[in-house]
């Protein structure tokens, strides 16, 4: 039966590394902060940023930070994404089935559009949800609680993600949850918050969904 698809956006739709942790360590720069690297750093894709930046610099000097990496990240760093090999493929298979797909993002919404657009993926999506720059919906349980009702048809809901708030967010919301091992969590995050079912590629998604 067809249903509605949501998909994360970093880690399940575009790899985000190059611009999410250049504009953090932009913002680092104007702080007595020791930036995080290797592991650490790759950590950050995922969180809200607002968290991030709260554990990098503290409660009191987040926003200002958050302001920062907003500064790059709008200038250039939305453009340093790599879509995943086979997304494209997996998402036109998907629509051509009859389902709907959205894109369900804790990343500004005027953003997420302009990424979505520049890599060629606007097509697939029926509506892009994210947060607003004031902090609204930065929480994923949040976000397609506020999403889901606009699309209210009666069809299932699965939500498609790298990361354990793509998965609990789901949950919260009575979704089917889809985690994908390609992008910023492990296995181990993704089974142990409640993941249906795992997929490791882009045309693995067709395999499952279909």
């Amino acid at each position: 039966m067809p249903m509605h698809i949501y998909f994360d956006l970093d880690g399940t739709l575009t790899d985000p590394f190059e611009g999410i942790t250049k504009s953090i360590l932009y913002a680092l720069e104007h702080f007595d902060a020791v930036p995080p690297n290797g592991e650490k750093l790759r950590d950050c894709i995922g969180p809200p940023l607002q968290v991030t930046f709260t554990e990098l610099v503290g409660a009191g000097q987040a926003g200002r930070a958050l302001e920062l990496y907003r500064e790059r990240f709008a200038d250039v760093g939305w453009r340093e994404n790599i879509p995943y090999a086979g997304i494209h493929e997996a998402l036109g298979i998907l629509q051509s089935a009859g389902n709907t797909l959205f894109v369900a993002t804790t990343k500004p919404w005027i953003f997420a559009e302009k990424i979505v657009e520049h890599f060629a993926m606007g097509n697939f999506f029926t509506a892009v949800f994210g947060s607003e720059f004031d902090g609204t919906r930065v929480n994923k349980t949040e976000l397609l609680r506020w999403a889901l009702p606009q699309n209210s048809t009666g069809r299932t809901a699965t939500m498609v993600g790298d990361r354990k708030h793509d998965i609990v967010g789901a949950l919260d919301n009575g979704m089917d949850a889809l985690g994908v091992s390609y992008g910023y969590g492990s296995v181990e995050e993704l089974t142990a918050s409640g993941a249906r079912q795992i997929v490791h590629t882009p045309s693995e998604l067709c395999t499952v969904l279909l």
